[in-house]
Order: C-alpha cells, then structure tokens, then sequence
C-alpha cells in the first residue's frame, strides 16, 4: 500500500473527459477546486463541491477538483486529483508507520491528533501548495472551499488567482459547542480542537477575493474576520431540482418524521429535536424518526436518547448514497431541520426540493432558504418544534400547502446553473484583477 507521504507527490488522477461546449458569453476555464475532505455524507462543503463541480462542467469549463480523504462523489466529467493525508479521524492513531515519518506534514497531522487539535486544514494546505507550485499554472483559476490555511495564502502570494469560499465562520461552531459543554475540561478540548480557527483568521483577512453562501453568512464572516461585508462576494448555494424532487410512486409513512444532521454536533440542534420527540410521542405513538447521521455510542446525543427513553422510534443510517437519501425525504411526512446556526441549510432546501413539509430553525441563513414555505421555530425551542411538527401532522392540507410552495421556491430560488454562471463571472474578474 502507498503510504501518504510518498503519495503526496504522486497524486492519483481519475481519466480527464472532455468538457461541455460552453454556449454562454464566457470564455471556458480551466479551474481547480481545493477541499480538505469532501465526501457528501461529511457535511456541506462536500455537497457544495459535489454540485459546484458538476454545474461548472455543464456551463462548459474543464474542472479538476483536489481532495483529501474522505474523497468526493463527482460527475464522470470533473477531475479528480487524490491529495492523501492520514486520515487518521477514520484510521485512528495506531495507523503511524515509519515510512510516514519522512514528511513534517505528517508528524504535524499525527501530533495534532494527538493532542486534541484539527489539524487537517493546516496540512492539506501544505500539500496542496507543493502540488500547484508546480501543476498551478495550468488552472486560469483555483477556488479554495474553506481550508483557509497557510498555504492557500502562499498559492495567492505566488501570484495564482485565487477564490474562497467561506460558508460560515468556525468561531460560531466554537461558541455554540462552549455554551454546551458541560465543565471546564471539555471546554479546553473543544478549545483545542477549535485552535485551527486563529489561523483562519489571519488567512481570511489576508485574501483578496472571499465568497460566501448567504447575506447572514457574509454579515458574520466580515464580524469574524473584521472583513468589510462589501468585500464578501455571494453567491447562493443551489439544490439539484432534478436530483432532488418529488417522486410520485414513493408513498408518505404515516407519522414519519427525518432530520438530516451530524448527530453530536450542538450546532446542529439535534438535543431540541429529540426533546420535542420525547414531548410528542405520548400524543402520536406511531410516530418515528429516521436520522441521517449516527450518534456516538458514548455521545451526549445517545445519552439523551437513553435518558428519555426513545430509542426504540428511532431509525440512524449513515453514509447513504444520494438515491436513497432523495428516497428518505419523499417518505416523510414532515422534515425536521433543528440547527442552532446553518451557513446556508443544504439539507431544508433538498427537503423542500423533494416536495416534503418542512419545520426550521431561524438558525443563521435557514430563513433565507426557507422563507415563508416552511413551519419556522425560534433556535434552542423544543416545545417550538412539538408543536409545529405536531400542526403539520395535524392539518394535511396545511402541510400538502408546504409541499407544493416549498418545491417553488427551491426551483425559483436556488439553482446549482445560476450559482455556476454567478460564480464564472466572479472567476473571470479575479483572472482579469491579477492580470493587470
């Protein structure tokens, strides 16, 4: 088995396809996009590369996309370029072996691990500038996704022209995991882990093109970073509206409710969401969750789920494919999306994109996505979530109204082709600004 470090300088490619003939008035790009890890089921910023990438390519523009483990699920069309690390959060710290000690990016990554730090973001930076001090002068562009680390300043410094995506600061992740953490023990691990966001600061503010997902994401991004908000560019996000939609066939299961969330994540709310299971429960004993995304056996949420004593009406899958995750959404009744803060709230759009009612947070950018085609319910509410989850199950016509305007707006709003061209013309004045 190669080891990563000697990876590293052999990237493995996937076969180069030929790109679509671009009808549009700009000229088609050669453009590289960079993800630390980048698997759909790893959350958003795997989604955004997965759908990026693909719109991209149809607008006519030859895509690569460099990656660390775990790797993306990409159209036959885009590139893909293995860029190798440890891996050690899948691995574990027993997967060391000699060999890997002939690279300092590795021992970075192993003794970060080792003592409570991130330190992926940091070392693929490291790689990835290795590989494109001598491969980037082929990209016309190349499009950081939120690894905001040294070495993507350094590709910028090399003259590269450069495009980041910040979907959200990571400070408010670190404040809402303070503000559940239970003693001062678990603060200081989760303060270093979180250590990797200092430097995200000081490489945010040295960028000179940022692009973000939401208006309430470049609100706080320019507070985290002490950016202007008018040096942010936006550009949505996008639902695949063909991916993601109604299917006739599939049968609604009576009193099925989903949410589709990282289970141990306070950001995502889940603790409100089985708090208001265990309030409706006695009112509808039929009713079920399937949550996409599985609590650790020795996590606050699994203990949780044990204190209240509602095990046994709930489903966990992971690491599902997209079919089946279009599948899940058209068999619930109602969609649950809990979160205390989203960047911009993938999976309510998806939901919505399914034809499926949804009840929302007011976290962060979710009203942006939803509007007024979603139950909406304060953050941290778990009676808010009863109770417009129990409305919904309630009143058919009510939520049918849901199902139909919440596809409208998604299809009206949100497409993956809208952000591709918005984000090419972004591309080609970053190309022209560095060519002056």
């Amino acid at each position: 088995m190669t080891s990563p470090a000697t990876a590293i300088s052999t990237p493995v490619t996937s076969p180069v396809v030929p790109v679509h003939h671009n009808n549009n008035s700009i000229p088609a790009l050669k453009i590289c996009l960079l993800g630390y890890r980048s698997a759909p089921y790893s959350g958003g910023q795997g989604i955004y590369l997965k759908y990026l990438s693909k719109a991209l390519l149809e607008a006519g523009h030859e895509v690569d996309v460099i990656s660390g483990q775990p790797y993306p699920e990409l159209d036959p069309g885009v590139r893909l370029i293995k860029m190798p690390g440890m891996n050690l959060y899948e691995t574990g710290l027993g997967s060391l072996r000699w060999g890997h000690l002939r690279s300092w990016t590795n021992i970075v990554e192993w003794t970060g691990k080792l003592t409570g730090a991130f330190s992926e973001p940091y070392c693929f930076g490291r790689r990835v500038y290795k590989y494109l001090r001598h491969h980037g002068r082929r990209y016309d562009i190349v499009h950081d996704n939120q690894c905001l680390s040294y070495g993507i300043l350094a590709l910028q410094k090399a003259g590269i022209p450069l495009v980041t995506t910040v979907h959200h600061p990571i400070s408010s992740d670190l404040s809402i995991a303070l503000a559940a953490a239970k003693d001062s023990t678990e603060r200081m691990l989760i303060r270093r882990w979180h250590s990797f966001i200092d430097m995200q600061r000081e490489v945010a503010a040295k960028l000179h093109h940022i692009v973000t997902v939401s208006e309430r994401s470049r609100q706080d991004i320019a507070a985290a970073f002490d950016i202007q908000p008018s040096a942010i560019h936006l550009v949505h996000c996008g639902i695949d509206t063909d991916v993601f939609r109604p299917i006739p066939e599939i049968v609604k299961k009576p009193y099925r409710i989903m949410a589709t969330v990282s289970a141990d994540q306070p950001l995502k709310g889940l603790k409100y969401l089985l708090e208001a299971m265990a309030e409706l429960l006695p009112h509808y004993p039929e009713l079920t969750l399937l949550l996409v995304g599985k609590p650790k056996a020795d996590g606050e949420s699994q203990r949780l789920i044990n204190e209240l004593g509602i095990g046994g009406h709930i489903q966990c899958v992971s690491g599902i494919s997209t079919e089946q995750l279009v599948h899940y959404y058209n068999e619930a009744e109602v969609v649950v999306v809990p979160s205390v803060y989203e960047g911009f709230g993938l999976p309510a759009g998806e939901a919505m994109a399914c034809g499926t009612a949804v009840v929302s947070s007011e976290g962060g950018a979710l009203p942006e996505v939803v509007g007024d085609a979603a139950e909406r319910v304060p953050i941290k509410d778990s009676k808010a979530i009863a109770a417009a989850v129990a409305d919904l199950l309630n009143d058919a016509p009510k939520r049918q109204a849901f199902e139909a305007a919440g596809r409208r707006r998604i299809e009206n709003n949100f497409s993956w082709q809208r952000a591709a061209q918005e984000m090419a013309v972004l591309y080609t004045k970053v190309i022209d600004s560095e060519n002056r």
